[in-house]
């Protein structure tokens, strides 16, 4: 998938910006804090901010970066205090995952509350593209499968944890063609999507 790593400066530092651009609108579910959810979108930003972020705006913080970066229409955004050129990228027939990997504060999704508040420094933000148009069915599916693939790939790692508290998902596909309904783990786009994932975290989790 074509994608490539911009700048910007924000308290008082230059801070990359991985960008995924469209010429026409794409089918995409988001869990991110800017324009999450099913919808069509012609553009994806997976910005890094500073480990210390304390903005209270994410999602008009996020719109106004896309702004800033002239990208038209609505757009998907996320944030981590990753460093966004470690991102790590695996193929699989055809669907293409790309993960920024922060593991500074893993959790167990199920774990009892903790009294303070969750950092962003360990977030794992993940943009898959899937050349087949998906229903919404089907791309809450893909979000479930690539979960499951996920953990999977921390528990190769060794990470004692499922995920973080932050960690958001990007699923995009095209608004024409065939469309297919299902997604999960054994089925011809889920497979690939569980794999690709599996290898993009699992590299991306390694000392």
């Amino acid at each position: 998938m074509a994608f490539d790593i911009r700048w910007r400066r924000e308290a008082g530092r230059n801070l990359p910006v991985l960008v995924w651009q469209w010429p026409e609108p794409m089918r995409t579910i988001a869990s991110g804090p800017h324009n999450g959810g099913i919808g069509l979108r012609r553009w994806v930003v997976n910005a890094q901010v500073p480990p210390a972020y304390a903005r209270r705006d994410p999602d008009h913080h996020l719109g106004k970066l896309g702004v800033s970066l002239g990208l038209p229409g609505r757009g998907v955004g996320m944030m981590t205090a990753a460093d966004v050129q470690h991102y790590r990228s695996t193929v699989d027939d055809g669907v293409e995952v790309v993960a920024t990997v922060g593991l500074s504060r893993p959790i167990s999704a199920a774990a009892p509350d903790e009294p303070r508040a969750p950092s962003l420094a360990g977030t794992i933000n993940v943009v898959a593209v899937v050349p087949q148009r998906l229903s919404d069915a089907a791309l809450v599916n893909a979000v479930v499968t690539m979960t499951e693939a996920k953990v999977q790939a921390l528990r190769d790692a060794g990470v004692p944890g499922t995920g973080t508290a932050t960690d958001a998902v990007c699923v995009v596909c095209p608004n024409d063609g065939p469309i297919v309904d299902y997604a999960g783990p054994r089925s011809r786009w889920g497979a690939r999507l569980a794999r690709a994932m599996h290898g993009a975290v699992l590299t991306g989790a390694a000392p």
